[in-house]
């Protein structure tokens, strides 16, 4: 167990590109919502920090009055998500593998566990670290809650959902999912990990909330990622033939980033233990999707097939009636704007790095 006091930090990170004005699009966090316990600003701690998600969560916490203790081995997160936040004195990064153990010096208000690998190249290339992250970090995180009495926020998946028979799906549904097949690392790593929370909830009073993530797209996704969107975009601006798997009918459900995580924090802020699903419920076809993506670019090149990966789920869209009802949140950024705003940071990317994996 590694011990981790407030000076602990990297302070030689590269610089990532500014993101435009206008990224949160209606979401743009107010700086006047301050979050205070007496004289002093509430701490967060927020694992799998320097990850796509979590480092725009940084942000919104950050704006919202926050201070963070991010925490990221960096096996999948990026050093350069969080190095904009590095100067920033309400800000501080640690590398270390919570699997291992987290032991907190000080108050902490607020956990917010989202170690894990979540792409599909990410989580076979790492299974047992996605299993342990699942079950070890999310218990270590829990047992960080319980000792400073804070409230905890699980990133749980819409992949608990397995291969769909229901669509949408809601919250009540107890899935479709293969426990021993390539995929189950994730899937099952993700059960266990509501499971442990909802016992901590029942069995240690913890203040715990589950949030099921839905495909989410945006600046700061990895090229090499391995989901649908990156690897469009980067074939599309190398002139590499678009690759879709299966016949492309298999449906997904694609919500922009700064919607996602307002709809987080609402569900973190709220009195709900149970898991909420937090997504945009417009479902479109993957071949459409790679045709929008190939439009936007300007691209000539063609979309080829390939085989349809093991217990790839043919449909994923969110019933988003119960974060409607007890959030008063659904998506604002429309695909097309999100896409537009995620092809602009893909093409600087590029321009900059070259067109390699």
């Amino acid at each position: 167990m590694i011990r981790l006091g407030c000076g602990e930090c990297i302070n030689s990170l590269a610089v990532i590109p500014v993101l435009p004005a206008n990224f949160f699009g209606d979401n743009e966090p107010d700086s006047k919502s301050i979050c205070r316990q007496g004289d002093n600003y509430l701490r967060v701690v927020l694992t799998g920090g320097a990850g796509f998600l979590g480092s725009h969560l940084c942000d919104l916490l950050i704006a919202k009055g926050w201070d963070v203790l991010c925490i990221d081995n960096l096996i999948t997160g990026s050093e350069a998500n969080v190095a904009h936040l590095l100067p920033n004195p309400k800000f501080r990064f640690v590398k270390q593998d919570v699997s291992s153990g987290i032991q907190v010096d000080g108050a902490v208000e607020g956990v917010m566990h989202f170690a894990s690998p979540a792409s599909p190249p990410d989580y076979l290339k790492y299974p047992i670290e996605t299993l342990k992250v699942g079950s070890y970090g999310t218990h270590n995180a829990l047992e960080l809650a319980r000792a400073k009495k804070a409230r905890f926020l699980l990133a749980s998946t819409s992949e608990c959902y397995g291969d769909p028979d229901v669509s949408p799906q809601p919250e009540t549904y107890w899935g479709h999912v293969n426990s021993v097949g390539p995929r189950s690392v994730y899937d099952e790593a993700k059960r266990y990990a509501e499971a442990v929370t909802m016992a901590y909830h029942r069995h240690h009073g913890v203040d715990t909330h589950i949030v099921r993530i839905f495909n989410t797209y945006g600046p700061r996704m990895r090229l090499n990622d391995g989901r649908a969107l990156p690897n469009f975009l980067y074939q599309a601006l190398a002139g590499e033939p678009i690759t879709v798997y299966g016949d492309g009918k298999q449906t997904r459900s694609f919500c922009y980033v700064s919607d996602l995580i307002e709809g987080i924090y609402r569900l973190f802020e709220s009195n709900e233990h149970l898991p909420v699903n937090i997504g945009n419920p417009h479902e479109i076809t993957i071949l459409e999707f790679a045709e929008r993506v190939r439009a936007l670019v300007g691209a000539k090149t063609p979309i080829v097939f390939r085989e349809l990966p093991q217990d790839d789920p043919k449909q994923r869209c969110p019933d988003i009636t119960k974060a409607r009802r007890i959030l008063n949140w659904e998506p604002k950024v429309n695909l097309e704007d999100g896409l537009q705003r995620t092809y602009e940071f893909f093409r600087k990317q590029v321009a900059s790095t070259g067109p390699t994996r």
